[in-house]
């Protein structure tokens, strides 16, 4: 397997393929990604700085994306960028012929894998952190496994979870909703997942302090010694 890494302005990813030309794809996806985002951005700056949802004017698939998600999850469009960005390097490998290929946009990840995987869950100063993973299962199809944090990375959050991992088929809408979940989520207020049952999201893990609280049918938790160092750090214009 080859680890590549992509660094454009804020997004920091790291990707896995089995041929570099899977590589050199993903990279062109995602840097097509970014100029699309930047691009709309030079034109509507609001889009960038707001926390609510926004119907954009002229925007591509990416920024449509994300607008849609955010939405659809009731926050700003930016709460899906790293995401969206990751699926569109994730997209662009399987145009290119991958059968396997993830790309991890500081926690917000976009696979697609013809076997069993792993995903590490990292939860900052949590007793859980960096102790399980995610046994995935191979499947068809691009998915999303998004994380947002209250206590981890510099993006903006209201909440107070440690980690709250997202999963669904629509990537863009699994980090949109993993930063609406995790700024609402308490251990004792959990009204939020009352919310996810038309979503398109089919999973939630949420770990607040050493409690691990779940929604839907999540991938199994096995026990995992997580490296540090594989972890893709950055910083990131998360909302």
């Amino acid at each position: 397997m080859i680890r590549g890494h992509f660094q454009f302005r804020e997004t920091i990813a790291t990707i896995l393929a089995d041929d570099p030309a899977h590589v050199a794809a993903a990279k062109e996806g995602l840097l097509a990604a970014r100029q699309e985002l930047e691009g709309y951005i030079a034109r509507d700056p609001f889009f960038a700085i707001t926390y609510d949802p926004y119907l954009p004017e002229g925007g591509g698939r990416v920024v449509g994306r994300m607008a849609e998600a955010a939405r659809a999850a009731g926050v700003g469009p930016m709460a899906a960028v790293a995401g969206t960005i990751a699926w569109s390097g994730v997209e662009a490998m399987v145009a290119a012929g991958a059968r396997f290929g993830i790309i991890d946009n500081g926690g917000d990840i976009a696979l697609v894998t013809d076997r069993e995987v792993r995903v590490g869950v990292h939860a900052g100063t949590s007793p859980l952190s960096d102790r399980f993973a995610f046994l995935v299962s191979p499947a068809q199809g691009i998915r999303g496994i998004c994380t947002s944090s209250a206590t981890v990375g510099p993006s903006v959050s209201l909440g107070v979870a440690d980690a709250v991992t997202v999963f669904s088929p629509d990537v863009a809408l699994a980090d949109a909703w993993a930063t609406a979940i995790c700024n609402e989520l308490r251990p004792e207020d959990r009204r939020v997942f009352g919310r996810l049952g038309e979503t398109g999201i089919t999973a939630v893990v949420a770990i607040i302090g050493g409690e691990i609280l779940r929604w839907g049918n999540p991938p199994p938790l096995v026990p995992a010694k997580v490296d540090p160092d594989v972890i893709t750090r950055g910083k990131y214009p998360g909302r």
